[in-house]
C-alpha cells in the first residue's frame, strides 16, 4: 500500500532542461511541479473532504442534542439506523479517507518533491561554468541546494495540510452558522475579515523577515564551511580565534535577524488571541441571546459553541503554518538566486562533438581580460603542430593559466577564436572537448572516494588491469596497495578523504597522474605536474611523462624550467603576450626573458619575487595564475 503511494511519481523522470530558469517564485516552483499535478489535484480535493467531514461532525452534534431531547425508545425507533450508519462512518470510512490524504502528502509528495528539485538543481548547477564557481562559496551553494528542497516541499504540504484545509472549513463553518441561522454568520464573517488582514499583516513582515534569517543563515554555512575546508592553513598560521570571531560575526548577525523574526511571530500570537476572544464572545454570545428569545435550539448553541471553540484551537495552528508558508517561501526565494541563475557558457545551437585527427591547436589573435579590461591575454597568436611539445613559462600574472582555461573553454574567449584541427571550439561541445584534453594540475584535488574510483575518472569504462597499468605507470601502485582507511578498506578500495587530505602531496600526484594516463587523450596539459613530488620519485616519473607525451600534442606550465627543457618550443609570456619562443638553447643564447630566469634559479624554480610586471590581483577566475 505504501509502496503505491510512494511511486506515483518519479522524481528522476525525464525533462527538457532549460538555460534560463524561471526567476519569479510562482513559475520557479510550477516548473518542478509539472509531474506532481495529477497527485496536487487528488490532494487538494482529499484535503477539502477531511475538512468537510471535520464540520460534519460539528454539524451532527448539534442535531445529536436536539434529537435526544425526546424520549429513548422512540429516538432508537426513529434514528437508530442513522446512529449505526454513522458510527460505522467513523469507524470505518473516515479513517480511510484520512489515510489516502496523509498519504499522498506524507508518502507521495513530500519525499518526491524535495528528491525531484534537490536532483534538477545540482544537476543545473553542475551545468555551471568553472568561472561562476570560482566568483561564489561551495559551502553556500551547496546550502542553498540542500536547503531549497525541503522547503519547497514544507510550501507544498502547508498549501494542502493548512491553507486548503482551513479554507474548506472556514467556507463549510459560515455555510452551516447560516443553515442553523442566518444572523450567526455574521459576527463568523465579521471575524473573518479581521482574521484576514492579521494573516495579510503577519505575511507582508514574516516574508521578508524570514528571507534575511535564511540569509544570514547561509552566511554562516559559508564562512564555518570555509574554515572547515581550509583548515591546514587555521592551525598553520595559528589563526583559530580568528575564524572563531569571523563565524561569531556571522552567527551574531543570524541571531539578530532570527530576533526580528520571532519579534513578528510574538506580535502575531497576541493579536491573534484577542481576535479569537472576539470570535467566540461574538459567536456563543450571538446563539444564546437567540436562544433565549426561543429562536435557536439548544442544538444550535451547541455547535456555535463547538465551532467557535474548534476554529479558536484551529487559528493558532492555521497561522503557525501561514508563517512557516511564507518563511519557507523566503527560503525557497534565497535558493533560487543561486538555482535559477542562467547558464551563460553554452554549447553553440547545433554544436557537433570534436574530432580530434591530428591534433593541431591554434590560438587565433584570442584576447581574455576576466571583463576587466587588463591582465589575462592580449592578442596572442600561436599554432601548435600535430604532437608538438611546448613549454610555458612566465611571471605570475603573465597568462599562463589563462591559455589552458581558454583552451579548455572554461570561460568563453572575449576576443579571437582557438581551433584544434580547424575547428572552432566554440562550436563543438563542452563535454566532446574536454574528453579530448587531458590535464594534470599543480595542486590535484581527488574526489572522496576511493582509490579505484579516482584513477577511474579518466576513463570510467577501463578493465581493472588497464587501471592497475596506469598506476604502475605513474610510479603509484605500490604505495596504493599499503593504504588502509579508517573503516579497514585496503588498497584500491581505501577512501582518500576530502579532496584526498589522507594522502601526501606527492601521493595525489601520483594518483592523478595515473587518472590522465588511463584518459590517455590526444591533447595533454600539464600544469606544474610534478611540483608536489621529491626529487626521487620525480626523476622516476620523468620518463613516464614524457612516455605520456608521445603521440600528443602538449603544452605544459613549469617554474622549474629543468622540467620543459626538452620540449620542442619553449614559450615566455609577459604581460599577457608571448615575447619570446624557440628551443631551449636558442632562447638561452638570445639573452633575454628566459635566459635571465635560467640563470637565477635556485633548485631549478623560476624565481618571481622581484618581478615588477605581474598585474595586481585579478578575479577569482585569475586567482590561479
Amino acid at each position: 500500500m505504501f509502496r503505491f503511494f510512494e511511486n506515483m511519481v518519479d522524481p528522476y523522470c525525464e525533462y527538457d532542461q532549460t538555460d534560463r530558469p524561471p526567476t519569479r517564485l510562482a513559475p520557479f516552483l510550477m516548473a518542478y511541479a509539472q509531474p506532481f499535478r495529477r497527485v496536487f489535484w487528488l490532494a487538494a480535493a482529499g484535503s477539502v473532504l477531511v475538512a468537510l467531514i471535520e464540520v460534519g461532525l460539528i454539524w451532527v452534534m448539534g442535531w445529536l442534542v436536539d434529537v435526544l431531547a425526546g424520549e429513548p425508545a422512540e429516538v432508537w425507533a426513529q434514528h437508530g439506523w442513522k446512529f449505526i450508519a454513522l458510527g460505522l462512518f467513523v469507524l470505518f470510512l473516515r479513517p480511510a479517507i484520512q489515510f489516502v490524504d496523509v498519504a499522498l502528502l506524507n508518502n507521495t509528495i513530500l519525499p518526491n518533491f524535495g528528491t525531484l528539485i534537490r536532483w534538477r538543481s545540482h544537476r543545473q548547477v553542475l551545468r555551471q561554468s568553472v568561472g561562476w564557481f570560482e566568483n561564489d562559496f561551495a559551502g553556500r551553494i551547496a546550502n542553498r541546494i540542500m536547503q531549497t528542497p525541503p522547503a519547497a516541499g514544507e510550501v507544498v504540504f502547508q498549501v494542502f495540510d493548512a491553507i486548503t484545509f482551513s479554507l474548506a472549513y472556514m467556507l463549510g463553518a459560515v455555510v452551516l452558522m447560516s443553515q442553523a441561522d442566518i444572523r450567526l454568520a455574521l459576527p463568523m464573517l465579521v471575524w473573518l475579515v479581521l482574521f484576514g488582514l492579521l494573516v495579510r499583516w503577519t505575511t507582508r513582515n514574516v516574508t521578508p523577515a524570514s528571507k534575511a534569517a535564511s540569509d544570514a543563515r547561509s552566511q554562516v554555512t559559508g564562512r564555518v564551511v570555509d574554515a572547515y575546508t581550509n583548515i591546514h592553513s587555521v592551525k598553520m598560521f595559528a589563526h583559530h580565534e580568528s575564524e572563531a570571531l569571523y563565524a561569531r560575526e556571522a552567527i551574531e548577525h543570524a541571531r539578530r535577524t532570527f530576533q526580528h523574526e520571532m519579534r513578528v511571530f510574538t506580535k502575531m500570537d497576541v493579536m491573534l488571541v484577542s481576535l479569537n476572544g472576539v470570535l467566540i464572545a461574538g459567536v456563543v454570545g450571538w446563539a444564546l441571546y437567540l436562544w433565549m428569545q426561543g429562536a435557536a435550539s439548544v442544538g444550535v448553541v451547541a455547535v456555535a459553541t463547538a465551532l467557535t471553540l474548534r476554529i479558536n484551537s484551529m487559528t493558532g495552528w492555521i497561522m503557525w503554518a501561514l508563517t512557516s508558508f511564507f518563511r519557507e517561501l523566503g527560503v525557497v526565494a534565497e535558493g533560487m538566486e543561486t538555482i535559477a541563475q542562467p547558464i551563460d557558457l553554452l554549447d553553440a545551437k547545433g554544436a557537433k562533438p570534436l574530432e580530434v585527427t591530428e591534433g593541431r591547436i591554434q590560438f587565433d589573435g584570442i584576447s581574455h581580460h576576466y571583463g576587466k579590461g587588463r591582465g589575462g591575454l592580449d592578442r596572442v597568436t600561436l599554432e601548435l603542430r600535430p604532437n608538438e611539445k611546448i613549454g610555458l613559462i612566465g611571471r605570475s600574472g603573465a597568462g599562463k593559466s589563462t591559455l589552458v582555461k581558454l583552451l579548455l573553454r572554461f570561460y568563453d574567449i572575449e576576443g579571437g577564436r582557438v581551433l584544434i584541427d580547424g575547428q572552432d571550439i566554440a562550436g563543438v561541445t563542452q563535454e566532446s572537448l574536454r574528453r579530448q584534453i587531458g590535464m594534470v594540475q599543480q595542486d590535484s584535488s581527488l574526489l572522496h572516494r576511493s582509490v579505484r574510483d579516482n584513477i577511474l575518472y579518466g576513463r570510467p569504462e577501463a578493465t581493472e588491469a588497464e587501471m592497475i597499468e596506469a598506476a604502475k605507470r605513474a610510479e603509484a601502485h605500490d604505495f596504493i596497495l599499503e593504504l588502509q582507511d579508517p573503516e579497514g578498506r585496503k588498497g584500491y578500495d581505501a577512501q582518500v578523504g576530502e579532496r584526498g587530505v589522507k594522502l601526501s602531496g606527492g601521493q595525489r600526484q601520483r594518483i592523478a597522474l595515473a587518472r590522465v594516463i588511463l584518459k590517455d587523450a590526444p591533447i595533454l596539459l600539464l600544469d606544474e605536474a610534478t611540483s608536489a613530488l621529491d626529487s626521487e620519485v620525480e626523476a622516476a616519473i620523468q620518463d613516464t611523462l614524457y612516455g605520456m607525451m608521445e603521440g600528443k600534442t602538449v603544452i605544459a606550465i613549469a617554474h622549474r624550467l629543468s622540467t620543459i627543457a626538452r620540449m620542442d618550443r619553449i614559450l615566455v609570456l609577459d604581460g599577457g603576450r608571448i615575447v619570446e619562443e624557440g628551443p631551449h638553447d636558442v632562447l638561452l643564447a638570445q639573452g633575454g626573458l628566459y635566459a635571465q630566469f635560467w640563470s637565477r634559479q635556485s633548485g631549478g624554480f623560476l624565481q618571481t619575487e622581484n618581478d615588477d610586471a605581474a598585474p595586481e590581483a585579478k578575479t577569482r577566475g585569475e586567482a590561479a595564475e
